[in-house]
């Protein structure tokens, strides 16, 4: 792998995430070495993949180089890998291009999306969990708005533009509010020979509510929102089955849809090694203590979204978003240069920022601990917040010129095809 030899600490970090990069910033040029390995060379704004996948962004403006991360990181250093294998009775790891000894290790390999045991639904739907994924709803969005214009029926070109988008939480809302307005705003515009109200968006919640996770105020207004863009929304209902043409549900309702996209739930990405007895079986996430410390081992951490950990205000264990990590990021950064130190490491106490949702132009919903509000006011700190969350200059003035182009022009500038996608 080509690390050099050091007489400082070693500190291998799995996953370029929000956990991971906090983690490698809070470490800087301290008294360690630091590993950062990662399947990409980029970290990803996940939040606003969305907007990716419905032509509102161009992916690089999302994407951030990890090497650009750590340019000025003197002893620290990325490789580009998946890590296989974890051996802790030999402090060691086994990668695709080679292995690795080390004195900590950190998994923060997120989560992959839960598909719930439903081969048919995993073979033919679309998930959204990454970039290239991203891209490959974008394309077919566009490849059946393009197949509807010249369909010989009127059934095959209804399926073309039937979107059935499964998971009423945060990215289904958000991403069946953007694909709204693609009818409501670009349709009319390029497809002149289609009739907009052959487009239909359905959005299909298995919980009595959309965004379960916020308050009930939260939900009621999101969903006047969806419905005023023109969402079908379902509630109690789930899908049965998925054969890439017909959606079955568990009520009356059937769909005849071209596009099925995913985003029902999600479950822990664990790397192999640790003893099973580490894992929570139903989220394939790892207990952690409040230092974060993986269950059973003193020098193995795990964070964000891979990590379960139990408090009395959270005996389920921290919300799967990008605060915990953020968070539990630079404590853990903290917490290694006092063990380092020989002191004793400061548990971990989540403070909850809030939780918020966008549903479209000038339409979205802000859970804060004492307020609750929707509208342009909760729009605008949506958009401040994400803007500034994004990591480089240069990425939040792209996304920042977009936003102002789109929102003036009602336009959404990046509907590419550059990589057609084939079921």
């Amino acid at each position: 792998m080509n690390i050099p030899k050091s007489t400082l600490p070693r500190v291998v970090i799995v996953g370029g995430g929000f956990a991971g990069v906090k983690l490698v910033k809070t470490l800087a040029n301290k008294s360690v070495q630091v590993v950062l390995i990662d399947k990409h060379n980029y970290h990803t704004f996940q939040p606003l993949l969305y907007q990716v996948s419905s032509s509102g962004l161009e992916p690089d403006s999302i994407a951030y180089p990890l090497r650009k991360i750590i340019k000025k990181h003197k002893t620290t250093f990325f490789r580009l890998a998946e890590v296989e294998q974890i051996q802790p009775e030999n402090n060691l790891i086994k990668t695709s291009i080679g292995d690795l000894e080390f004195d900590y290790l950190v998994i923060a390999t997120g989560t992959k999306t839960n598909f719930f045991g439903n081969n048919a639904i995993e073979t033919h739907s679309m998930p959204m969990k990454s970039v290239p994924q991203a891209l490959d709803i974008r394309s077919l969005i566009l490849q059946n708005f393009e197949k509807a214009a010249i369909a010989d029926t009127k059934q095959e070109r209804e399926a073309f533009l039937n979107f059935v988008i499964v998971g009423g939480g945060p990215t289904g809302v958000e991403l069946a509010g953007a694909i709204a307005e693609l009818k409501n705003n670009i349709l009319p515009r390029d497809y002149r020979d289609l009739n907009t109200q052959d487009m239909q968006i359905h959005l299909l919640e298995g919980a009595q509510r959309v965004l379960p996770p916020m308050s009930e105020h939260a939900s009621k207004k999101a969903e006047k929102f969806l419905v005023e863009l023109g969402v079908n929304v379902h509630c109690n209902t789930f899908v049965k089955n998925y054969d890439g043409k017909q959606v079955l549900t568990n009520t009356d309702l059937e769909f005849q849809s071209e596009t099925l996209i995913w985003a029902a739930g999600v479950t822990g990405a664990p790397v192999h090694g640790l003893k099973a007895e580490t894992l929570i079986e139903r989220s394939n996430r790892y207990k952690v203590n409040r230092f974060n410390q993986v269950e059973g081992y003193d020098s193995i951490f795990a964070l964000g979204d891979i990590a379960l950990m139990t408090t009395d205000d959270y005996p389920n264990g921290h919300p799967q978003v990008a605060q915990p990590a953020i968070q539990q990021g630079k404590l853990l950064g903290k917490n290694i240069t006092r063990l380092i130190n020989k002191k004793s490491m400061q548990p971990f106490s989540y403070k909850d920022k809030g939780s918020m949702a966008t549903i479209g132009r000038n339409k979205a919903v802000v859970d804060l601990k004492h307020y609750k509000f929707g509208g342009f006011f909760a729009w605008f700190i949506w958009m401040f917040i994400h803007l500034m969350s994004l990591v480089g200059f240069r990425n939040r003035a792209i996304v920042f010129f977009n936003w102002t182009y789109n929102y003036i022009n009602f336009d959404k500038a990046a509907r590419l095809i550059i990589r057609p996608f084939k079921k």
